[in-house]
């Protein structure tokens, strides 16, 4: 049984990281949500709200959200960065054997890079296991070639690297179509730290929740109104603590479906 925790209705993860790890190497699926996609996202768009509530797993990964939560409450609830769980995760040698692990990239230059950090921790990196991603549109995502790649390969993990709000929604449904000992890691932009494409994030600025300050600096036109965007979130977690917030359509522009 997992140690979890509701926070905005999510029963949130808060036992160890390792502990995290073995669920997912058992078929669980795990989620990492960004303070932007909660503050959102969760309250506006069904697809995402429907796919972070069925996760096995969620990470505690917002500090923002976790920091307002004990202030709120008291709760001293642990944070769990998406980060922090894959540095755990790149060094199982359960997934660098042959075919344990597929990988789903953001585009081909990252691919590249991505691959080249992953072979030097041990990983076998092959056509057969990665795989770029085309654009997904907000709403729900269907992949049928992806499927089949994977379907091909028969991986333990399936570890997708996408933006937050698009890649909860297409492993939800990844979820739904493969054996359900196949675990599904949905922790975003965490792997290209590692590996470079985006900012370097130490580890004693990720463990103090600053990993946002660190993107706002690598790219301030691109995170800083993401950042700010981000600041209703504040208002969400004091306001509904441990109950999940009521849902609020925008538009049916949001029920859009991808077929590949």
């Amino acid at each position: 049984m997992l140690n979890q925790h509701s926070i905005l209705g999510l029963p949130f993860f808060v036992g160890t990281i390792p502990q995290a790890l073995d669920a997912t190497l058992k078929g669980g699926m795990v989620v990492a949500p960004s303070g932007p996609n909660l503050a959102h996202e969760l309250c506006h768009l069904p697809a995402y709200r429907s796919a972070v509530q069925n996760a096995d797993l969620i990470l505690t990964d917002s500090a923002v959200m976790v920091a307002v939560y004990r202030w709120a409450t008291g709760n001293k609830v642990p944070r769990h960065s998406g980060l922090k769980f894959i540095q755990e995760l790149v060094k199982s040698a359960d997934l660098k054997k042959p075919h344990a692990a597929f990988w789903v990239m953001p585009s081909e230059d990252e691919s590249a890079v991505i691959s080249s950090w992953l072979e030097k921790q041990g990983f076998s990196m092959t056509s057969d296991n990665t795989y770029v991603a085309p654009f997904y549109p907000k709403g729900e995502i269907f992949d049928l070639i992806l499927l089949e790649r994977i379907r091909a390969s028969a991986p333990n993990v399936v570890i997708i690297n996408l933006a937050g709000g698009k890649q909860e929604v297409l492993g939800a449904w990844l979820k739904t179509k493969l054996p359900p000992s196949v675990g599904v890691v949905c922790t975003g932009a965490a792997i290209a730290f590692l590996a470079g494409t985006q900012a370097s994030i130490p580890g004693w600025a990720d463990k103090l929740g600053l990993g946002w300050f660190f993107r706002c600096l690598f790219q301030p036109s691109k995170f800083i109104p993401r950042y700010w965007k981000a600041l209703p979130l504040l208002r969400l977690v004091w306001k509904y603590r441990s109950e999940l917030p009521p849902i609020q359509l925008k538009s049916e522009a949001y029920k859009v479906s991808m077929l590949t």
